[in-house]
């Protein structure tokens, strides 16, 4: 039986890697897990969004993506609006809060045009999500 599976990274793929690493980091205000370069064409730098089980990773000499193309990552937040002026007080570029249907969301892009949803889920579904955990 197969069971338990998780996705723990997703590459984002961008041109600059210190721009983007401080974009995640500075700005968005993720943990700078690793940045390595075991070899001159080869750097590697993993990043996690405070509490997530998933990090994101990017860097030179891996990945086939173009920057850019990374779209709908979603980030699941317990206040939208909170999220928003977070991203607002870092000088991020992002929506106002728009009301989906099956949540509140939040959009923007990083400076390579990847683009990002912060999701508040609606009161039935973190009540579910609780009585689960």
């Amino acid at each position: 039986m197969i069971d338990n599976w998780k996705i723990e990274l997703v590459f984002i793929p961008v041109t600059d890697v210190d721009r983007a690493k401080a974009f995640y980091v500075d700005q968005l205000g993720f943990h700078a897990d690793h940045d390595q370069s075991p070899t001159p064409e080869i750097r590697f730098v993993q990043l996690t969004p405070p509490g997530s089980a998933c990090s994101i990773a990017f860097g030179t000499g891996i990945g086939e993506m173009v920057p850019g193309t990374q779209k709908g990552v979603q980030i699941v937040v317990p206040d939208a609006a909170e999220a928003r002026a977070h991203l607002v007080e870092n000088g991020v570029t992002c929506s106002e809060v728009v009301d989906e249907g099956w949540g509140l969301f939040v959009y923007f892009d990083d400076p390579d045009g990847n683009s990002w949803a912060l999701q508040q889920l609606p009161a039935y579904a973190a009540g579910a999500a609780a009585a689960t955990a």
